[in-house]
C-alpha cells in the first residue's frame, strides 16, 4: 500500500499533478528538536530543475510541518508534512495521442488495469513526485539516528550507462575487494558528493564521462539508466529480524519500492559469486573502541555489514540499479488502449537519467529501514532487561584440555 514500517511508520500521499504531496510520520520519539530547516536540505537535493541534466520542471519543494511538533520539538504524535505542487502542467498530457496510448515501460497500462481508472496527467502515484514524502520522513529518521548513534548515510552515483566509477576487472570482479573502493566508503561524505553535482559521482574523471553520456541521450530525446551506491556507517550490532525480515531483505524491499529501480545487491553482490570462499569470507578480529572496550569486528567486509540478516557493526553498503526513464521524446511504435498500432511521441518534462536525483531518495529509504529496525531492537532489549539476568553461556577462553587418566 502506501505505508512503510512497523514502529516508525510513514504514509505518503499525492500524485504528480495534484495540489500537494507529502506524508504522515507516526512513531517518531518525542523530545527531539525538529523544524523545517532539518528537512529542507534533503528536499532541495531531490528537487527537479537542478541542472540541464534533470527535468526542467521548476518546483521549490518547500516543506511545511503541519502537526506533531510544538516550539520546534517533536511531541510523539503523528507528524504531518506537506509540499505544494507549484509547477504542475496537466495540459502537457492532455493531447489525443497520450490519451490513447499507454507509454511504453511506464505504469499507465498497469495502473489502469489494476484500478480501472488512472490519473489523467503525469504518472500519478508512480511518479517520482511521490518520493517527496519519503525524503521528508527520511530526514526525520536520519536526525534521530545521527543524534542517538552517530549513524552516517551517504549515497553517490556509481555508474551511468556503461560508464562506471569502479568497473569490474579480472583482479576485482567485485568492488568490495578493491581497497580504493573500500576506502571511499569509509571516508565519503555528502558535501564531497555534492561538489560533483549535477551527476554526484565523487570522481572528476568519472563524473565527466557520465555527464557526457547523459547529455548525449538527452540531446537525442532519449534516456539512460545507472546505479547508486549507498553506505551506512556506525550501525549498531544486532539490527534485523530473522527469518523473513532480514536487514538486507528490508533494505532490498525499500530500495525496490523506489520508482524506476530494477536491481539491488549488497556487499560483494553478484561479483562475489566469482571469487573463492577463502577470499570472500570475512575473518573476525579483535578491535578496541574509543572507550577502551574490546569487541569483535571483521578484517574485510564482503558481507556488506550484515550476516545472517543481522547487522554486525561494520559499514553496510549496497548498490541500486535504476532503469532509463520510460518517458522519452522519440517517436515509438506501440499499441493504443483500443488495440490499434500507432506512434507515440510523449510530451512533458522528464529526467534523461534519474540517478543524480535518486541519491537523496536512496539515503531516505535507508534511514527509514535502519530507524524501524532500531526501534524494534530497542523494544526487545527493553523487555529483556525487565527479567532477572542469566549466567553467561558464551565461553570467552578456550576450554582446558582434559587431564589424562592415571595409569592402572
Amino acid at each position: 500500500m502506501s505505508t512503510w514500517g512497523e514502529h516508525f511508520r510513514v504514509t505518503t500521499y499525492g500524485e504528480s499533478h495534484c495540489r500537494s504531496v507529502g506524508c504522515i510520520v507516526d512513531g517518531c520519539p518525542p523530545g527531539m528538536q525538529l523544524t523545517e530547516d532539518d528537512i529542507q536540505p534533503q528536499m532541495t537535493r531531490r528537487r527537479p530543475g537542478q541542472s540541464a541534466l534533470t527535468t526542467p520542471r521548476n518546483e521549490k519543494d518547500r516543506v511545511e510541518i503541519q502537526s506533531g511538533t510544538e516550539f520546534g520539538v517533536t511531541l510523539g504524535t503523528p507528524i504531518g508534512m506537506r509540499v505544494p505542487n507549484e509547477d504542475q502542467r496537466p495540459k502537457d498530457y492532455g493531447n489525443s495521442t497520450m490519451d490513447r496510448f499507454p507509454r511504453p515501460s511506464h505504469a499507465d497500462f498497469t495502473y489502469l488495469e489494476k484500478y480501472g481508472v488512472k490519473a489523467s496527467s503525469g504518472g500519478g502515484r508512480s511518479s517520482a513526485r511521490e518520493t517527496i514524502g519519503r525524503v521528508a520522513a527520511g530526514a526525520i529518521a536520519e536526525k534521530y539516528l545521527s543524534l542517538s548513534h552517530k549513524v552516517e548515510i551517504v549515497a553517490f552515483v556509481s555508474s551511468v550507462g556503461n560508464e562506471h566509477l569502479y568497473p569490474p576487472t579480472p583482479e576485482h570482479p567485485t568492488a568490495s575487494t578493491d581497497p580504493n573502493y573500500l576506502k571511499l566508503l569509509e571516508t565519503i561524505d555528502r558535501n564531497t558528493v555534492d561538489q560533483f553535482a549535477p551527476v554526484r559521482c565523487p570522481n572528476e574523471e568519472a563524473s565527466a564521462r557520465m555527464t557526457k553520456a547523459i547529455e548525449k541521450y538527452r540531446d537525442n530525446h532519449d534516456s539512460i539508466g545507472g546505479t547508486v551506491t549507498c553506505v551506512i556507517r556506525n550501525v549498531p550490532v544486532g539490527l534485523g529480524e530473522p527469518c523473513f525480515d532480514k536487514l538486507e531483505a528490508k533494505l532490498a524491499h525499500a530500495m525496490l519500492s523506489i520508482p524506476a529501480t530494477k536491481g539491488f545487491e549488497i556487499g560483494s553482490g553478484f561479483g562475489g559469486c566469482e571469487v573463492a570462499g577463502s577470499i570472500h569470507n570475512d575473518p573476525f578480529v579483535a578491535s578496541t573502541s574509543e572507550d577502551g572496550t574490546q569487541r569483535l569486528t571483521t578484517s574485510s567486509n564482503n558481507s556488506g555489514g550484515i550476516q545472517g540478516g543481522i547487522s554486525n557493526g561494520a559499514s553496510i553498503y549496497f548498490r541500486v540499479a535504476f532503469k532509463p526513464p520510460a518517458t522519452i521524446g522519440q517517436a515509438q511504435t506501440t499499441a493504443s488502449y483500443g488495440f490499434e498500432e500507432g506512434t507515440l511521441e510523449a510530451k512533458g518534462r522528464h529526467d534523461p537519467c534519474v540517478v543524480p536525483r535518486a541519491v537523496p531518495i536512496v539515503e531516505a529509504m535507508s534511514s527509514l529501514v535502519i530507524m524501524d529496525a532500531l526501534m524494534a531492537q530497542y523494544a526487545r532489549e527493553s523487555a529483556k532487561n525487565l527479567l532477572p539476568p542469566l549466567p553467561s553461556t558464551i565461553p570467552t577462553k578456550p576450554a582446558s584440555a582434559p587431564k589424562e587418566a592415571p595409569a592402572s
